[in-house]
């Protein structure tokens, strides 16, 4: 249950190199020529798939919320019943979504001030719903940790996640490997 899809579509060659560009080079960095010529288009030819790069940026981070709140759930279903099996999913899916998807990280961590207000909210909201996912299923393996506690824990631990598009490589399986000990180094601190 990866956050990928397989063969992407044009519309989402555009939206990954747009990504890539904007990470690299701020939003305002980038023109829609640039964008164009990195898929093989003219850069007028992107409104026929965006508005504008507006609407590609709300796009790219409305629509990286949606798949891991999605994933998210998918993975609570699959594993309904085993609070461990859900929680080592959830951690899996996050990690995938961290090393495969680092420049929407960039790209969040810099641009989500700059979508339209209702689009930031609707960001906001999709995350909230995430993290609901994480604090109950840590709290379903730690009942004698307070909720409180338990969200301090899930945001650290997305922190430690999302960190990864400013660490060194060191190549894929290794760091799937270091990411997923720290991460459940931080859920086992809980029971400290």
């Amino acid at each position: 249950m990866s956050t990928r899809a397989a063969a992407p579509t044009r519309r989402e060659q555009i939206l990954n190199e747009a990504a890539r560009l904007f990470a690299a080079r701020g939003f305002h960095g980038v023109g829609v020529d640039e964008i164009g010529a990195a898929v093989g288009i003219s850069g007028p030819g992107l409104y026929r798939h965006f508005a504008g790069k507006d609407a590609m940026l709300a796009e790219l981070l409305v629509g990286i919320s949606e798949r891991l709140l999605t994933g998210g759930r998918r993975r609570v279903e699959a594993a309904a019943g085993d609070p461990s099996g859900v929680l080592a999913s959830l951690i899996d899916g996050h990690i995938d979504f961290a090393l495969d998807d680092r420049a929407l990280i960039t790209l969040h961590d810099r641009e989500l001030d700059r979508l339209r207000e209702a689009d930031r909210k609707l960001v906001r909201q999709l995350q909230r719903q995430y993290v609901e996912l994480w604090v109950d299923v840590v709290r379903e393996l730690h009942p004698e940790v307070g909720e409180v506690e338990v969200r301090v824990c899930v945001h650290a631990v997305f922190g430690l996640l999302n960190s990864t598009p400013h660490l060194a490589a060191l190549g894929r399986e290794a760091m799937e490997a270091l990411l997923r000990r720290l991460v459940n180094g931080a859920f086992g601190a809980l029971s400290g």
